[in-house]
C-alpha cells in the first residue's frame, strides 16, 4: 500500500506551536557556535617582551624580524650575507653548535628548470644543534631566511625564521630534550627550495632523518595553518592535537596542497627517512613576495601562534620517542572550537557509506510518515542540485565583474582588503539557497527538500572518499548528524520542543565542520577561486535547511491574503541576502581601492642580447597596466632568444640597449671520444648578478651528459632551439664550471648563456613608478637579463 496523502502541513520535520520563537532560539544557539568556530581559529594576543623565559614572546621574535627583513635579501645578495651573520650571532650566542653548511645544491627533487634546464645554486644554510639527553632521533625546526628580490620578506619567511630564533632561545632556557633539536635556517627557498634540498640530501645531520617541523608564511595575517603532514600521518596528527596550543589544521587543506603546484621547503624532505608538518599563515596576500612585506605589515598575533605552536611541538617531539612515528595510514581531522578532532582514515569510506544509508533510510521513513511522497524525494534530490551548480557559477561571475571594474585585481592573489568582497559571495550563496529554498517549499515541502540537501551530501562524501579521502568528513558528518536528527524529530511529537532541538543540533555540527572551511578557503585560494568557498557555504546552508524552514511561515494550510503573506514572508531571507551581496560588493569597491599604501600590481623586465645589441621590455601582464602600456605592446616569444627565462608568450616592446657586459664564457678544455665531444667551460658574470643559465643549441649537438660546479646534473632535453639548459642561481664572483658531454651534429656548437641583476633605475627609458604603482608579486619583476651566444 501506498503512504496516505501528505497535507502541505505535515511536511515539515517540525511544526512548533511558537513557530517565531523556536527560529530565534535555534538561530541564537547556531550564532553561538559560529562564534565559537571562528574564536578557536582565531590567532592569540601576542605576548610582551617580558613575557617569562620559558613562554615564546612575539614581542621578542619581532625583534629579529626588524633586523632579517631590514631590505630585501636574495639568496647570494651582500644583504643576505648579512642576515646570515646575525642568524649565527644570534644561536652561537644561546651556545648552541652552529655551522654555515657552504654547498651547490639542486632543486628540490631535482624538478626541471627552464626551457628543459636543470637548477642549482650555491647556497649557505645556519644549522644549530642542540644535543639531547638520550636521543632517539631527531627533531629539525626549519624555515627560509633568503627573500625574494622584491620585497625584504617580512613575513615570508623572516615569521619563520625568527620563530625559530626564538624558540631556540626559549629551549636553551629550560631543561635539555631527550631527543636533539637541529635548527636549519635555509638558503635559496625563493630560488629554487636548493638550500634545504641540499641540507636534506648532503648534510651528515639529515643522514638519519628525523622530524621536520617547517614554518612559512603567505601573507601577512590570519590564523597559522597546519596545511601539509608526511604520508602515514596519523601520529604526527595525534602529537599535534595534544602539543599545538592552537591546533588550526585539516586533512582536507593537505588534500587541497597535494592538488596544487606549490612548493615549499618541506618538499625537499619527502624522503621516507622523514616525517613532519608544514605550517604557515595565510591571509593578507595582496602583500606576498611585494616590496611591501616589510615588518610594520606583519599580525603579530599570528607570529604569536606560530611560535606557540613551534615550541609546544619542538617540546612534545622533543620528549617522544621517534623510533617509529609511521602509523601506516592517515587521519581525518579538523579543528573543533580550538580543539582538534581525528579518527582513523580507514573509517573514512565506512562512514561515508553509513551516512548515505541513513540519509536514504529517513527518505524511506519520511515516505512511510506521509511528511513526503516518493514523487517529492525524487524532485527534492534533484532540484537541490540547482543552488549546488549557480551558487559558484554566480561567484565566478560575480569576480569576473569585479575585476572587469577593477582589472589590477587580475595580478594580485587577493586583494588588500578582501573581507567585503568575501561576506559578498557568500551572501550570494545564501541568497541563491534562500531563493530557491522559497521557490519550492511549498510545492516540495520543507521535509523533502532536507532530504534533498542530505542526500546530496552523503554522495559528495562517497565521492571524496573515493577521490579525496581527506575532505570526506566535510559532508559524510554532517549528512550523518542531519539523518539522525530526522529520525529524532519523526519519533517526537511535531509540535513538541525536541525536534527543534534535534535540528539545531544537527545544524550545529554542520556549523563547527563547514564554517571553517568556508572562511579559511578564501585566502586559501583567493578570491579568484571564491567559487569553491560558495560551492560549501551551499552545502552548509543545505545541511541547516530545517532550521531555515523556521524562518518561513508554516508550510501549508493557509488560503487567500494568508497565503500571499506567507510568500512574502518566506522570500524576505532571500530578498535580504540579495541585497546584502550588492551592498558588499560596492562597499569592497569602495573601500579597496589602489593607492599609494595599496598600489596597482605591475611586472616588467629588461633583456638584451649584448651579440646583436638588440633589447625589449617584457611583460607577463595579461592585460598591462597603463604604466605598464607605456612599454610593452602585443604578444612576443623570447624562446629563441632568452631561454633563460622560459617558453611562455609575454607583452614584449622595444628598449634602448644598454651598455652592459654578457656573462664571460671560457673554454677550459675540449676533447673527443668516438663520437662524443667533452668540453669544459667557465661562465663568468660581469657584473653583481642573481643567476647565471647555459644553453645548448639542439641543432648543434645533443647533449648526453653534464656536470655543474662538480654535481652531475640531470639531462632532460626539451622542446624548441635550446634544449639543454642549467640556471644556477647565487653564483660565485669566480663564476661556475660546467662539463658537458655531447654529440655534435657537425660544425660549432652553439652555446648561450645569460645573467640577470634586480633593479631597472639604470636602465635606459625607464621611468620610476608613480605613486599608486607598484610590484607585482614574482620571481621575475624588475629582472635585467643579458645574454649571448658563443660558438665552441
Amino acid at each position: 500500500m501506498g503512504a496516505p496523502p501528505t497535507r502541505p502541513a505535515d511536511r515539515a520535520f517540525t511544526r512548533p506551536r511558537r513557530r517565531p520563537i523556536a527560529a530565534v532560539a535555534a538561530l541564537a544557539v547556531l550564532l553561538a557556535v559560529a562564534a565559537g568556530v571562528l574564536a578557536g581559529i582565531s590567532t592569540p594576543a601576542p605576548r610582551p617582551a617580558d613575557a617569562p623565559e620559558g613562554d615564546f614572546s612575539a614581542a621578542r621574535a619581532f625583534r629579529n624580524v626588524e633586523v632579517i627583513a631590514a631590505e630585501p635579501h636574495v639568496a647570494g645578495s651582500a644583504a643576505n650575507d648579512r642576515v646570515r651573520e646575525h642568524l649565527v650571532g644570534t644561536l652561537r650566542g644561546l651556545g648552541l653548535q652552529t655551522e654555515v653548511q657552504d654547498a651547490v645544491a639542486p632543486e628540490a627533487g631535482q624538478l626541471s628548470g627552464a626551457a628543459g634546464g636543470a637548477t642549482l645554486a650555491r647556497v649557505r644554510n645556519v644549522v644549530a644543534r642542540l644535543p639531547g639527553t638520550d636521543p632517539t632521533g631527531k627533531v629539525f625546526l626549519v624555515s627560509h631566511y633568503d627573500s625574494v628580490q622584491t620585497g625584504p620578506g617580512g613575513n615570508d619567511d623572516a615569521a619563520g625564521t625568527a620563530t625559530i630564533l626564538e624558540v631556540a632561545r626559549a629551549l636553551t632556557t629550560g631543561p635539555r630534550p631527550r631527543n636533539d633539536v637541529v635548527f636549519v635556517l635555509t638558503d635559496a627557498e625563493e630560488a629554487c627550495l636548493c638550500g634545504a634540498a641540499g641540507f636534506a640530501a648532503d648534510h651528515p645531520l639529515a643522514r638519519d632523518g628525523g622530524v621536520v617541523l617547517n614554518l612559512e608564511a603567505r601573507g601577512s595575517t590570519g590564523p597559522v595553518i597546519m596545511f601539509e603532514t608526511s604520508r602515514d600521518n596519523a601520529k604526527l596528527v595525534e602529537i599535534f592535537g595534544r602539543a599545538a596550543p592552537h591546533p588550526v589544521g585539516t586533512s582536507f587543506a593537505v588534500e587541497i596542497y597535494r592538488a596544487l603546484p606549490n612548493d615549499t621547503d618541506f618538499t625537499a624532505f619527502g624522503d621516507r627517512k622523514f616525517a613532519g608538518l608544514n605550517s604557515a599563515y595565510i591571509d593578507g596576500g595582496a602583500i606576498y613576495h611585494t616590496p611591501l612585506d616589510v615588518p610594520a605589515r606583519m599580525d603579530r598575533g599570528s607570529l604569536q601562534m606560530h611560535g606557540d605552536n613551534a615550541l609546544g611541538l619542538a617540546r612534545e617531539f622533543g620528549r617522544t620517542d621517534l623510533g617509529d612515528l609511521r602509523a601506516g595510514h592517515d587521519d581525518t581531522y579538523f579543528p573543533v572550537l580550538g580543539g582538534l578532532i581525528s579518527y582513523p582514515g580507514w573509517l573514512t569510506l565506512p562512514l561515508a557509506v553509513a551516512a548515505l544509508l541513513a540519509v536514504g533510510a529517513l527518505g524511506w521513513l519520511l515516505r512511510r510518515r506521509g511528511r513526503a511522497t516518493a514523487g517529492t524525494l525524487a524532485a527534492g534530490f534533484g532540484l537541490t542540485l540547482v543552488p549546488v551548480v549557480v551558487a559558484p557559477l554566480g561567484a565566478w561571475l560575480l569576480w569576473a565583474a569585479i575585476t572587469t571594474i577593477r582589472p589590477g585585481y587580475a595580478e594580485l592573489l587577493d586583494p588588500y582588503r578582501p573581507v567585503a568582497y568575501r561576506l559578498a559571495v557568500v551572501a550570494f550563496a545564501a541568497a541563491v539557497l534562500f531563493c530557491w529554498y522559497a521557490l519550492l517549499r511549498r510545492r516540495v515541502g520543507p521535509a523533502a527538500l532536507a532530504f534533498g540537501g542530505l542526500a546530496w551530501l552523503a554522495v559528495f562524501g562517497v565521492l571524496l572518499a573515493v577521490a579525496v579521502p581527506g575532505g570526506a568528513y566535510l559532508t559524510t558528518l554532517p549528512a550523518l548528524a542531519g539523518a539522525l536528527a530526522g529520525f529524532a524529530a519523526l519519533a517526537t511529537r511535531r509540535d513538541g520542543p525536541w525536534p527543534v532541538v534535534a535540528v539545531t543540533l544537527a545544524a550545529a555540527v554542520a556549523v563547527v565542520i563547514l564554517l571553517p572551511p568556508v572562511v579559511l578557503l578564501f585566502p586559501a585560494l583567493g578570491m579568484g577561486m571564491g567559487a569553491v568557498a560558495a560551492l560549501v557555504a551551499v552545502l552548509l546552508g543545505l545541511a541547516v535547511l530545517p532550521v531555515v524552514d523556521l524562518l518561513h511561515p508554516r508550510a501549508g494550510g493557509q488560503r487567500g491574503l494568508l497565503a500571499l503573506r506567507a510568500r512574502r514572508l518566506g522570500a524576505l531571507p532571500a530578498a535580504a541576502a540579495a541585497l546584502a551581496a550588492v551592498v558588499l560588493a560596492g562597499v569592497g569597491l569602495a573601500v579597496d581601492r589602489f593607492d599609494a599604501e595599496h598600489p596597482v600590481p605591475t611586472h616588467l623586465m629588461y633583456a638584451l642580447d649584448a651579440g646583436t645589441g638588440k633589447a625589449a621590455w617584457l611583460s607577463r601582464e595579461e592585460k598591462p597596466q597603463p604604466w605598464t602600456d607605456g612599454y610593452v605592446d602585443g604578444r612576443v616569444s623570447i624562446a629563441d632568444d632568452f631561454p633563460g627565462l622560459g617558453s611562455t608568450e609575454l607583452r614584449g616592446g622595444p628598449a634602448t640597449a644598454a651598455p652592459l657586459p654578457a656573462p664571460k664564457l671560457d673554454l677550459l678544455s675540449d676533447s673527443t671520444s668516438g663520437d662524443q665531444r667533452v668540453l669544459r667551460v667557465r661562465v663568468t658574470p660581469q657584473r653583481q648578478v642573481r643567476l647565471l643559465t647555459l644553453h645548448v643549441d639542439t641543432s648543434t649537438a645533443t647533449v648526453r651528459s653534464a656536470t655543474v660546479a662538480g654535481r652531475d646534473v640531470p639531462v632532460e632535453p626539451g622542446d624548441g632551439k635550446w634544449g639543454f639548459g642549467v640556471v644556477f642561481h647565487a653564483p660565485p664572483p669566480e663564476g661556475v664550471e660546467v662539463t658537458l658531454t655531447l654529440v655534435p651534429r657537425g660544425g660549432a656548437v652553439s652555446v648561450r648563456a645569460m645573467d640577470a641583476s634586480d633593479g631597472l633605475s639604470s636602465v635606459p627609458g625607464f621611468r620610476p613608478r608613480p605613486e599608486g604603482v607598484g610590484v607585482v608579486g614574482s620571481h621575475s619583476s624588475e629582472m635585467l637579463a643579458v645574454a649571448r651566444t658563443y660558438p665552441l
